[in-house]
């Protein structure tokens, strides 16, 4: 989701259009406030690989997804878990794959008991992370209101969930740092875990995500940290307590050995900001400036006119053996370059633990006036590659900017080569491919703020919203059909 500024005070209305400041989950909830949750089981198995090409349905079931995420697990790399946003749905959709992502299965996330006698919790932003021994955890917030004459808010709570099956199923699930009140909302939490086998802090699990408070001094970016396998979380905030708590989209990795790093974009200081741990994430450092960039918070691009793209970094440390173990990439969407209106996708590194940061650059490759973002960065734990996938609109034949595809590129950080072409159709988030708007029947959500990535041993596996079946039907009791599908690739 995203921060809100101002407090909500909600009726039940008529879906509307969004504002650029609402949450991921505003269009859940206006689905929510209207209409009862669809209450099927979505199905456990997904369409054949070989269906579209390379790509394979992950989702493969009625209603929209958005959010995407993915992790494998180092030390079974042909189990892979995944991740979305449910959109008529009530819970968090987890994903799972034994195979290497050929074929997956679906399995809902726990929730909480509601708040009230006339209460209703779901679930928003998905992350997921395995340890160094295969336990998975999936990271997310809880979202309660309640229904009744009027609709309002009751707060919201952090969710990690452990897996000690694959993803399969999610026995139990921690909820901790509840935040009441119409305008305080916990937002975009990001987990990970430190799978390094020589890590002094291994198998330590650390969420980042950003606390608003209406936009006030008391939010701010927080870290918390598990010692005991998710079991229980302690709460430290990372970001400076002077500052005016306008930060969004935090994103958290470790070192190779065990340093915790997190990033974040300070909308206030329109700059990326770092800060490190160097002792388990009991203790922080004060935070510095990766770069200073030019869009503050996100942008009404074409691709993604109604939600609008957001700013965030995403970062990852080399843990590999090879020349640049060590180096942290971080990378960010701005304008590109001699642009106010399109935008680009930029890495910078660092050699020395954070202590200083290279020229912010492009990823590179033909620009020629496309749009790029909703990107994810993955280091290579094996090659020290690092790889980036973003949504681009090069392919567009519609003339507006509206059609997407993924891209990869692979690099070290500082240079990248050519960007390979993941996806087999363009998706159109616009327009449904020139049917109707496609926010009549979305609710605005559109791909959501951010999509996945994950690399290990010389494969990577980009995960995203796809809206090439978003006009079937295909067998839904709900007449909206399909809508956004969450697919994913191999790319060797």
């Amino acid at each position: 989701m995203r921060k809100i500024a101002l407090a909500i005070v909600l009726i039940a209305l008529p879906v509307l259009a969004a504002n650029p400041h609402d949450p991921t989950w505003w269009d859940k909830f206006q689905f929510l406030a209207n209409s009862p949750p669809l209450s099927f089981q979505a199905s456990s198995t997904s369409a054949k690989p070989g269906a579209f090409g390379s790509n394979v349905d992950v989702s493969n079931e009625c209603g929209p997804q958005s959010e995407t995420f993915i992790a494998i697990n180092t030390s079974n790399p042909q189990n892979i878990a995944g991740g979305s946003n449910e959109i008529f749905r009530l819970p968090m959709r987890g994903y799972f794959s034994t195979d290497g992502g050929g074929h997956w299965g679906g399995v809902d996330l726990p929730l909480p008991p509601p708040i009230g006698t006339n209460g209703i919790d779901f679930g928003s932003d998905p992350g997921l992370a395995f340890d160094s021994s295969g336990n998975l955890f999936y990271s997310y917030i809880v979202v309660f209101f309640s229904a009744g004459n009027g609709v309002s808010i009751n707060g919201t709570e952090m969710a990690v969930a452990r897996s000690v099956d694959g993803g399969k199923t999610y026995p139990r699930a921690t909820f901790f740092e509840f935040s009441g009140g119409q305008n305080h909302f916990n937002d975009k939490p990001m987990v990970t875990a430190d799978a390094n086998l020589t890590s002094p802090f291994r198998d330590n699990v650390y969420v980042a995500w950003d606390a608003a408070v209406g936009g006030s001094a008391s939010g701010g970016v927080r870290v918390a940290r598990s010692t005991d396998h998710g079991a229980t979380f302690t709460t430290t905030r990372v970001d400076d307590p002077k500052g005016a708590g306008n930060s969004i989209g935090a994103t958290i990795t470790t070192g190779p050995t065990g340093q915790v790093y997190v990033a974040w974009n300070d909308i206030a200081a329109n700059s990326i900001v770092f800060n490190r741990s160097f002792d388990g994430g009991v203790t922080w450092g004060t935070p510095t400036t990766i770069a200073l960039k030019q869009i503050p918070f996100d942008i009404g691009i074409p691709a993604e006119f109604n939600r609008r793209a957001l700013v965030y970094p995403a970062c990852d440390a080399d843990r590999s053996t090879g020349v640049n173990r060590g180096r942290i990439t971080c990378s960010w969407m701005d304008f590109s370059a001699g642009s106010t209106t399109h935008t680009d996708i930029y890495t910078s590194v660092s050699d020395n633990q954070g202590t200083t940061w290279s020229r912010a650059r492009s990823v590179g490759d033909t620009h020629g006036g496309a749009d790029r973002f909703n990107h994810w960065l993955a280091t290579d734990p094996v090659t020290g590659a690092v790889n980036v996938s973003y949504y681009d609109t090069r392919n567009d034949t519609t003339g507006g900017g509206f059609q997407t595809d993924i891209f990869l590129q692979r690099g070290d950080g500082q240079t990248f080569g050519l960007g390979t072409r993941v996806t087999t159709a363009v998706s159109n988030e616009h327009d449904c491919n020139g049917l109707f708007p496609c926010a009549s029947i979305n609710y605005g959500n559109q791909q959501g703020d951010y999509e996945g990535l994950a690399a290990f041993g010389g494969v990577a596996h980009p995960i995203w919203t796809d809206s090439r079946r978003n006009t079937e039907v295909a067998g839904c009791r709900d007449p909206r059909g399909l809508m956004e599908e969450v697919f994913t690739a191999t790319v060797k």
